[in-house]
């Protein structure tokens, strides 16, 4: 998947811009949140953050550990784990086990991974068909490769009308318009492929240390298929996914699904552990770990390391009003919303990526309802401050926050500048009671007019209170 980061802005302003898009917005807006809502007020849900934050930082804190156990476990129980430092690795590693294994197709579910290191034009390059076997997925893989637009809902951004159309125009079949109907016509296109592809691959919501397993959410029963029908399962997945134990699991499986979907359970919960034994009619014959870096490891120790605790829920972009403004593929890359407005620069370069730690109002909706707690404002903060060090942003951005820093300890400068910005606003808008142009700041009012100022600040405002006196009631 390509990198389009440094385009925010302007894929932003067209989204805001797209009526039809922002129709599906409005209808999709609080789709998962109610659910949420629900679902935590059955249980504890702030100790349950704790405690899964608790294993989070415990992990990440010895990371190097756990992932010897995990790959010392595996290994015992007949897996091969392999270690890719990026997305070039990944597609090598995966190319060469198709090869080694005379593979012609390979079904895929969940994996986020995939689409960070383009593995799908890297299996098409090698002559490896690559079929995408979650509904969400396999959808915008039809429809010209699409990129996802959420990270458990990808085809949020589209209506059942235009998945109709694609189905009538890709399949060659009579429309259909009941959903049921429609699930079952994608089913039957994907029953040959699950048949007969010879690899599956797949991500890992969790691997767990001391049994050597990978965990696998999914609300399809297409994933189950896929690590289990091809004689070849490989597990693509990021360093930060292990975890110690299997009650370590159960504790985080009580946080997941409810942030994600609302839900108490996922409908499909696979622990998948060594290969297919004595006597077992199904399940990988080979099973391969690819434990992937792609930024990683650089995060370990750093200030930002609390993002890598994060489990891959989406409930921080269910309620970010920016997100749910401006839509997915505006973030121009894997993962959006408040989530990838901080991975996406750490991950590519914060050169790469301007506008995304911008891309947030800071109202810490994010922050509130992360099972694991992670301090979503506060890693955006620090993401600005880095840009601003670095001299990333624009030079009248950056002398405007210095001359604001200067004003902020010297108050009777402060409070003159003030007075004669607020009584030049007054006379800007003039009879209209409206500004609809800003000298020098005409982004904010490009796209709306602005109140009028009243000409007086708070502070001439506040000493009118009580007959002029000011003070307190």
């Amino acid at each position: 998947m390509r990198v389009e980061s440094m385009h925010f802005k302007a894929r932003a302003t067209k989204a805001v811009a797209d009526g039809a898009l922002q129709a599906k917005l409005t209808a999709a807006r609080g789709l998962f949140v109610e659910g949420r809502r629900r679902a935590v007020e059955q249980v504890d849900f702030e100790a349950l953050r704790e405690a899964g934050a608790a294993i989070r930082q415990r992990t990440l804190d010895h990371l190097d550990l756990w992932l010897e156990r995990f790959e010392r476990e595996a290994t015992r129980r007949g897996a091969e784990v392999l270690w890719a430092k990026d997305g070039d690795e990944i597609c090598r590693l995966v190319v060469e086990l198709a090869k080694r294994h005379g593979v012609t197709k390979a079904i895929k579910s969940k994996s986020m991974l995939s689409e960070e290191a383009g593995l799908n034009a890297a299996l098409e390059a090698a002559g490896v068909q690559p079929v995408e076997t979650d509904l969400g997925e396999y959808i915008l893989q039809i429809n010209d490769n699409e990129p996802p637009s959420h990270i458990i809902a990808p085809v949020i951004h589209k209506t059942k009308e235009e998945v109709a159309a694609l189905f009538e125009r890709v399949h060659q079949t009579p429309r259909k318009t009941e959903i049921a109907e429609m699930t079952r016509e994608a089913r039957e296109r994907l029953r040959p492929h699950f048949l007969s592809a010879e690899m599956g691959i797949s991500g890992g919501n969790f691997l767990v240390a001391e049994t050597g397993s990978v965990a696998l959410v999914t609300n399809e029963g297409n994933g189950r298929m896929v690590t289990t029908l091809p004689k070849l399962h490989v597990v693509i997945t990021g360093i930060e996914k292990v975890i110690p134990t299997l009650e370590d699991l159960a504790t985080l499986m009580r946080l997941l699904p409810r942030s994600a979907t609302g839900q108490t359970i996922s409908n499909y919960f696979s622990v998948l552990t060594g290969t297919r034994g004595g006597g077992e009619s199904d399940g990988a014959v080979h099973r391969v770990f690819i434990l992937v870096d792609n930024g990683r490891v650089g995060l370990i120790g750093s200030e930002f390391q609390d993002m890598l605790r994060c489990i891959r829920c989406g409930a921080c972009m269910n309620h970010c009003p920016v997100y749910q403004t401006v839509g997915g593929h505006s973030y121009g890359w894997v993962y959006p919303g408040p989530m990838g407005s901080v991975l996406t620069p750490l991950f590519v370069g914060l050169e790469n990526a301007l506008d995304l730690p911008q891309a947030a109002t800071l109202c810490n909706q994010c922050g509130v309802v992360c099972p694991v707690k992670i301090p979503l404002p506060d890693l955006l903060r620090k993401l600005r401050q880095k840009q601003t060090e670095r001299g990333l942003r624009p030079w009248r951005e950056r002398a405007a926050l210095r001359m604001w820093a200067w004003l902020a300890v010297h108050p009777r400068w402060y409070a003159l500048t003030a007075a004669l910005i607020a009584r030049s606003l007054k006379l800007l808008a003039g009879r209209r009671g409206r500004i609809r142009h800003l000298p020098l700041m005409n982004g904010w009012s490009a796209g709306r007019d602005l109140p009028a100022s009243q000409g007086r600040t708070f502070r001439e405002l506040y000493a009118t209170r009580d007959g002029g006196t000011g003070s307190s009631p």
